[in-house]
């Protein structure tokens, strides 16, 4: 053994996690998830036997919903789960289903699209550029969907739009992008909890494996939904996705793993096995520039995981996106897993889907600076993930340079969105106020009007 890996043994053996026992606590778990691709890291540790290398005997149980899948993590039912980045923070914050969830493993970055149907495609096409191809030029602005939506208006008709889950990260990135274009994705209140006061388009819930059929029935006209569902609609012929999440806000946080407080604080090796587990899994799904990506493809495709068709997966999974029929394009990162610091959880990205929650009135008043800052701490937790990542480099499974030990919890500010918006999770109510359409310091949604 090295002489650092020497000294990263003692540091971790004097680590309060590994003060608090001798051994893991709890080493037959049962994890939930739902049917998606980026619920990747716990199919391949699974399968890949880093479960097992770590002490731990794993039962993966696919959920049938969030909300299902949140209350059977409270309630115990579940030790833990595959959720939504917005998910643990709703939870902690009383939003929804209350519970004090906490999360030391980000699963992924990206993954996600927004897809409108056959006729809405059609309506739009005429509002955007084209390339020297002459196919589409993306990333494709909801500035060409506006005229559409309010065609839909001066007809009498709803433009409905589905997506997973009120605090998902789909929910808000199709807010964003809505917005961006000019179009009021409209309002919550704690009165009304639709989300659409005063909107311009009404978006409801609808299950990821739902969402192909949903469109096809002509329930709602778009959606946005992780992977295989949006190349599910392109297989289908019934739907066109016109943007990736990674267009609307380069390498997004998108899912965490949870567990809830109370289990992480009385089961600190279990915690640790499971973090270290998870971590392999990513470093495999995404080292030597994605070589085992066709192997993870055919374990997701199997019915005890996502059960998609293969070749839908592998759509994105391994780096490509296809658009229209045959508008197949390079998307090398549409699923990063490990790449970019993805497994890391950033305090910058609580807050800043803290700060859309206030931005759509989820989250009903102002809240400080200081309580952004304190609520992402209850729950990120990066103090877990580093022990876990220390662990491996001392069992020579990862190497240093892999990490982002010198973080403070908080990625730089950035301006890698479609509007070209500056974030800085520091100053969340100045970022607040610098959105154009939202909620603003001193404004609430109330009696179906912002105030």
């Amino acid at each position: 053994m090295t002489r650092t890996a020497l000294l990263l043994s003692a540091a971790l053996l004097a680590h309060p996690a590994f003060a608090a026992t001798d051994g893991i606590e709890k080493d037959q778990l049962t994890l939930g998830f739902i049917k998606l691709t980026d619920m990747a890291p716990l199919a391949i540790a699974k399968e890949k036997g880093f479960f097992e290398d770590e002490g731990l005997f794993v039962t993966l149980e696919a959920q049938s919903n969030w909300k299902v899948l949140l209350d059977r993590v409270i309630a115990g039912e579940l030790d833990g789960a595959h959720m939504l980045a917005g998910q643990p923070l709703a939870a902690t914050i009383g939003y929804g289903t209350k519970g004090a969830i906490v999360t030391p493993f980000s699963m992924d970055l990206n993954g996600n699209a927004i897809t409108v149907s056959n006729a809405v495609w059609e309506e739009m096409k005429p509002n955007i550029p084209v390339g020297a191809d002459g196919k589409p030029a993306h990333p494709i602005s909801a500035a060409a969907l506006k005229p559409v939506v309010e065609a839909f208006a001066d007809r009498g008709e709803a433009f409905n739009l589905g997506m997973v889950f009120p605090v998902s990260t789909h929910n808000y990135e199709l807010r964003y992008w809505l917005a961006a274009g000019g179009i009021n994705p409209g309002y919550y209140s704690p009165e009304d909890v639709s989300g659409q006061i005063g909107g311009d388009v009404l978006i409801s819930v609808t299950p990821p494996p739902q969402m192909p059929a949903t469109l096809e029935a002509g329930t709602i006209v778009g959606y946005a939904v992780g992977e295989p569902w949006n190349q599910a609609a392109v297989q289908k012929g019934i739907g066109v996705p016109v943007i990736t999440d990674h267009e609307i806000w380069s390498y997004n946080p998108e899912k965490v793993f949870g567990v809830t407080a109370e289990f992480a604080e009385q089961n600190p090796q279990t915690m640790l096995a499971l973090t270290k587990a998870l971590i392999r899994a990513a470093i495999w799904l995404d080292e030597n520039d994605n070589a085992n990506r066709p192997e993870a493809v055919e374990i997701l495709s199997r019915p005890d995981y996502v059960g998609a068709d293969a070749a839908v997966i592998a759509n994105s999974m391994t780096g490509t996106f296809e658009f229209e029929p045959g508008d197949k394009r390079p998307a090398p990162d549409f699923n990063v897993f490990f790449r970019h610091n993805a497994t890391f959880p950033y305090y910058s990205d609580a807050v800043w889907y803290l700060t859309q929650m206030r931005r759509w009135g989820q989250i009903a008043e102002d809240k400080p600076d200081s309580w952004y800052d304190a609520t992402a701490k209850s729950v990120y937790r990066p103090d877990l993930y580093k022990v876990a990542a220390e662990a491996l480099i001392a069992e020579g499974l990862a190497k240093p340079e892999m990490f982002d030990f010198d973080a403070d919890g908080y990625r730089a500010p950035t301006s890698d969105f479609i509007d070209g918006i500056a974030y800085d999770g520091l100053t969340p109510n100045a970022y607040i106020d610098s959105l154009p359409i939202g909620l603003k310091t001193g404004q609430t949604a109330a009696d179906g009007a912002v105030n």
